[in-house]
């Protein structure tokens, strides 16, 4: 038993190994440029087709072709910042208030305002218009509501081209003190189903309510456990809040 175990203790080791090399190189990025790079597994796919081709067309030792996979993967990183990974810089990029011993970056208090106003509009659209409370119809019961006049086809393409414009303005508020690259948008989406989930679905104020949780869990976390563990807060609320309340924060109320 004791050598099963010392065998499953050594394979674990070697691999992680190599689960070090990835992970150290997902934190250099994340502490010196602020994104996460989900596509750090997709360079290592790359690393692996270069020693592929190397050891199949040219009889090169998969250890030996270290000397060509890493300078290339040097050249593609570079590249990659220089074209794709891309900011806006502002007169209020840099900006901060000081309050006391606090410090509020200009750009993200403008971001913030801006976000809880339109999502104070599409809570005041969802619940006084007729347009607005047809969605809200149609999303508790399209049968019910088709019934009474509703076209449910109208209201799921205003819906999705709301949610799509929400999208957008997330977008561009974003980019004063936030790097445009090709997989920002996972970096997102995973944070926003976690809300979804957290906040209960289909409950606009409570994914509000839990997206302003996680991004204070995501900040403590950071602050006080390590740079690459905001996540891992964030996931643990989740799990944490799922365990005492199934239905989510809002539990289950619709709105």
């Amino acid at each position: 038993m004791l050598e099963i175990l010392a065998q499953a203790v050594i394979n674990g080791l070697l691999i992680g190994g190599i689960y070090a090399l990835v992970s150290i190189g997902v934190t250099l990025i994340f502490g010196v440029v602020k994104i996460v790079n989900f596509a750090q597994g997709e360079f290592v796919m790359i690393g692996m087709y270069i020693s592929f081709f190397l050891a199949t067309q040219f009889g090169v030792d998969p250890i030996v072709s270290l000397v060509v996979s890493m300078p290339v993967l040097f050249v593609i990183g570079v590249l990659i910042q220089h074209f794709l990974i891309r900011t806006v810089h502002t007169w209020y990029s840099d900006e901060v208030f000081h309050v006391g011993g606090l410090y509020i970056p200009v750009a993200k208090l403008i971001a913030f305002v801006l976000a809880m106003i339109l999502s104070s509009l599409l809570w005041i659209f969802l619940h006084t218009t007729d347009l607005g409370k047809a969605m809200r119809a149609a999303s508790q019961n399209r049968d019910v509501a088709q019934l009474m006049g509703i076209n449910p086809n109208r209201v799921f393409a205003v819906a999705l081209g709301i949610a799509l414009a929400l999208a957008g303005a997330a977008g561009s508020l974003l980019m004063p003190f936030y790097p445009a690259y090709p997989l920002v948008g996972q970096v997102f989406v995973l944070m926003a189903f976690v809300a979804v989930v957290l906040g209960t679905l289909g409950n606009v104020i409570g994914a509000l309510v839990a997206s302003l949780l996680m991004g204070v869990a995501e900040s403590l976390g950071i602050q006080f456990i390590g740079a690459d563990s905001g996540l891992i807060v964030v996931f643990a609320l989740l799990l944490f809040t799922l365990a005492v309340r199934p239905s989510g924060l809002a539990g289950g109320r619709r709105r």
